[in-house]
Formats: C-alpha cells, structure tokens, sequence
C-alpha cells in the first residue's frame, strides 16, 4: 500500500471533480477515516499533511488520539451513545453524527462541565433505511431551533451516509436531497450553515458535485481495514 500515491490520486479526483462544478479544491475538506488503523499510519498521513482525522468508536479514539501527533483535528464520525459524551466532548474538534435532541442536549451539558462551546453536524438519515442512524427529515426540521437555542452547541450543519451501491451514480439523489434539507434549515434558523459532510471512498466525486464540503475517506487513503490491538500499535 502507497499512502502517498494514494493520497495524490484522491486529491487530483477532487480536484477534478471542483473543476467540474466550477468550485476551488481547497473549498473540500478531505477527512481521513482512520478507524481500525494504528497511530503509525495516521503519522505517517500526517507527514504527508493531513490534518482532520475521523473515529467511529469512542474506545479506540481514547486508546488512539494520545499517541498520535498534537497538531491533529479529530471528528467523531459514528453514532454516539448519550453516555459517551463527555468524552467525545473530550476527545474531539467536532461531533458529525448528532441524531436526536436528547443527544444534543447531553453533549450540550458536557460542553459546559467543559467549559466550551461544541460544533456539531446533524446526522441524517435521507433515504430512510431502518438499518442505519441518523434523523428523518420532518423530525430534524420539527426540533432545530430547540439544538440551535442549546448554549453549548453549534450546528454546522448535516451529515449523511446513503445507501450503499456499486454505482456512485445512484447515490447522487440522496447527497442532493441532503443539500436541499441543508437550504431548509437555513431559511428556518436565518443563518447558514457551512458544512455539508457527505461522500466517502467510493462516491466522493458525486458527493462533491452535489455540494460537499467534507468528504470521508478510508479505505482508498488507508487500504482495507484490518483490526487493530492498541496495545500492539504503541510499542
């Protein structure tokens, strides 16, 4: 596995994919989805100038982030259960998968034990599919201003993670669907929200023609993910 080839390939891709949308690549932030490998990779990534690093697992992050550069920016990208916040709030620049109000309001009071305010981005699941997290549509609509009015968090805006399919192709309606909700929660809360992160390894580009502003990407950065023992990875 070449990381750096690698990571030269999925640059001049968004490259290509912002030229074709008349969009500047620095406009797309590349979000390196680091679960399951070692502090020695993401080192390794980091030599190369990565800077925003994702974790799906609290457990892992907590083993991982201490062992790894100080300079990094790390986002919790999987779904977070309410007893984990305080130290996501912890561990992490930004929380993307925020999927309900009673959600946002624990990291809201962990923030403040905290004494910080927490950017956040609204998971959403867009089409709707019983086996993943993240809000319906209504609902999000119905209970934005209660996660905007919360003193210690700060939307950013929405996530998604759309089915997945051999085609990137097929998943162009979902990440256009998640932009349009995107415009709608700006009209309800008057101000704009910044982020749009969507698209990963395989649908990336796509995802960047229908207006990403992240992108996560794993395994054509990394390779195939292959469990890891902590313990292993810091001697």
């Amino acid at each position: 596995m070449d990381l750096a080839a690698n990571l030269e390939s999925i640059r001049q891709r968004i490259k290509a994919a912002c030229d074709r949308c008349d969009r500047e690549p620095n406009s797309v932030t590349l979000l390196a989805v680091s679960k399951t490998h070692p502090p020695a990779a993401i080192q390794a990534a980091a030599d190369l100038g990565l800077l925003f690093f994702g974790e799906s697992k609290i457990q892992e992050a907590k083993a991982k982030i201490p062992l790894c550069p100080g300079k990094l920016r790390w986002h919790m990208i999987g779904h977070l259960q309410s007893n984990k916040c305080r130290d996501a709030v912890e561990l992490f620049e930004m929380i993307q998968s925020v999927d309900s109000l009673p959600l946002a309001q624990e990291i809201s009071k962990r923030a403040e034990h905290s004494a910080k305010t927490m950017p956040v981005l609204l998971e959403v699941n867009v089409a709707g599919e019983a086996s993943k997290f993240g809000y319906q549509p209504e609902k999000l609509l119905a209970e934005l201003k209660q996660i905007k009015a919360l003193p210690r968090i700060q939307v950013q805006g929405l996530m998604t993670v759309p089915p997945w399919t051999a085609e990137p192709e097929a998943a162009r309606p979902h990440f256009r669907r998640l932009g349009e909700l995107k415009k709608q929660c700006e009209e309800i809360l008057a101000a704009p929200l910044p982020h749009l992160s969507m698209g990963m390894s395989g649908d990336f580009e796509v995802a960047i023609e229908e207006g990403a502003t992240m992108t996560r990407i794993g395994t054509a950065l990394f390779g195939p993910r292959t469990p890891v023992k902590m313990r292993a990875a810091a001697e």
